[in-house]
């Protein structure tokens, strides 16, 4: 009975209602992600019949207003709920890749661009604000974990199955993709609809509608503090796909196949052990905002590494094994960062205002994001290991303020489960 009482009171780890559904369906988008990312301009391209120069020009405009639009979709989650703005942008993203076969004019593309471009931007907004809904407690990181594994997976095996397709029926299959790009967010949006929110926790008679909405965001300084911390972090998470094989060309004389060496391996450990990796971190009982402030500092050691093998320069069996102990390094530690990371920021935002919280915590990502190719490239053209230099103070700097935040952030967000109920359940458990 006893055991009995112990597990049950991991109410953090409970199954969510529909979770099979609401994981599947993320596999199944990410799949359809993975089908064009890694072509876009090739995609688009042969999609719609228009000019690479014209297809990249709107590409970047309409990413640009996709930033612009992500406030408002924290404010429609906040005011109509996750799951409801979730399945209309599954819906936008299924009828815009339906479209684009039929966009060949100039106009035409744009118009569909944009449309499903705001929905991509604001999509990773929406995905948070739906984990924090339908999961409480410790039942988030696990959330988290899986949503990336997945994904991980899922884009993988997009890129394969679009490379096989593509090699067998050569360009025209683009259109194809699309339509199935298109199927495949309509069949993930139908799976998500599946899953249920958990009731809403009322704090006080005034929990149930903001009383302001970004002002209480801004006037939030330890959710702040917490941001530009995720910001200094998401730098290095653009590190891997950005300037690593820059760095290996220009300044290691590296053979480009090592950059595909290198994505293979960090996608293959993101969809393999990823879920096992955040379990470790999750029954440690570590609290969220030092296992975060870990998978900072497991950046900062990859970086700094990058440093010491761009000062050795080794031969070129010596450089492959350095790299892809380095490239396990800077794995472990976007998989010890990114599931506590992320319910941290969901745990921290107040329930009634989440959208417009995590909209400006998911700012913090597109602003690293953006500014990473202008800035890896700036500090390259100097030195080699300076980009490295750069990003490992930035991720000890992310550790640094994560454990001084650790006292201003609520007390639900740091732990996954409440330490009263944790110190409860292992004496139940060691006396079983």
């Amino acid at each position: 009975m006893a055991v009995f009482r112990g597990r049950a009171s991991e109410a953090g780890e409970a199954k969510v209602a529909g979770e099979r559904s609401l994981l599947l369906g993320i596999g199944i988008s990410a799949i359809g992600i993975g089908m064009y990312v890694p072509f876009s301009l090739v995609f688009f391209h042969h999609v719609t019949g228009l000019s690479f120069t014209l297809v990249g020009l709107v590409m970047t405009v309409t990413g640009v207003a996709g930033l612009a639009f992500m406030p408002l979709a924290g404010s429609a989650v906040d005011r109509f709920g996750a799951k409801r703005v979730n399945l209309v942008l599954y819906g936008i993203r299924a009828l815009g890749f339906a479209l684009y076969p039929f966009a060949g004019s100039l106009p035409a593309f744009a118009a569909v661009a944009l449309v499903t471009a705001l929905a991509d931007r604001s999509f990773s907004v929406v995905q948070q604000s739906l984990i924090g809904e339908v999961a409480r407690g410790a039942a988030r990181d696990r959330l988290q974990a899986s949503t990336r594994a997945l994904q991980n997976a899922g884009m993988g095996a997009g890129a394969l199955l679009v490379s096989g397709v593509l090699a067998l029926w050569g360009t025209g299959a683009f259109t194809w993709t699309a339509w199935a790009n298109s199927l495949a967010f309509a069949l993930a949006g139908l799976l998500v609809g599946r899953v249920r929110p958990v009731p809403a926790e009322q704090s006080g008679p005034s929990a149930g509608r903001p009383a302001a909405g970004y002002r209480m965001v801004l006037r939030d300084r330890p959710f702040l503090g917490l941001t530009a911390a995720n910001f200094l972090t998401a730098l290095g998470y653009s590190a891997l796909s950005v300037l690593f094989p820059l760095y290996l060309s220009t300044w290691l004389a590296a053979p480009d196949s090592l950059t595909g060496a290198a994505f293979t391996l960090n996608t293959a450990l993101c969809a393999g052990i990823g879920v096992l990796v955040a379990g470790r971190v999750r029954r440690s009982g570590a609290r969220r905002t030092r296992s975060a402030a870990l998978g900072a500092l497991l950046f900062a050691a990859a970086f700094a590494g990058q440093i010491v093998l761009g000062t050795l320069r080794p031969g070129q069996s010596a450089t492959l094994v350095a790299l892809l102990v380095i490239v396990v390094v800077y794995t472990l530690g976007e998989l010890v960062h990114s599931p506590s990371g992320g319910a941290l920021s969901v745990s921290a935002a107040p329930e009634p205002v989440r959208g417009r919280y995590l909209a400006t915590y998911q700012l913090s990502y597109s602003l690293a994001t953006a500014l990473a190719p202008s800035l890896f490239t700036a500090l390259l053209a100097v030195d080699g290991r300076l980009p490295w230099a750069v990003l490992t103070a930035a991720a000890l700097g992310a550790a640094l303020a994560l454990l001084r935040l650790e006292r201003h952030l609520p007390a639900e967000a740091v732990h996954a489960e409440p330490p009263a109920a944790a110190a409860a359940r292992r004496p139940a458990t060691a006396a079983a």
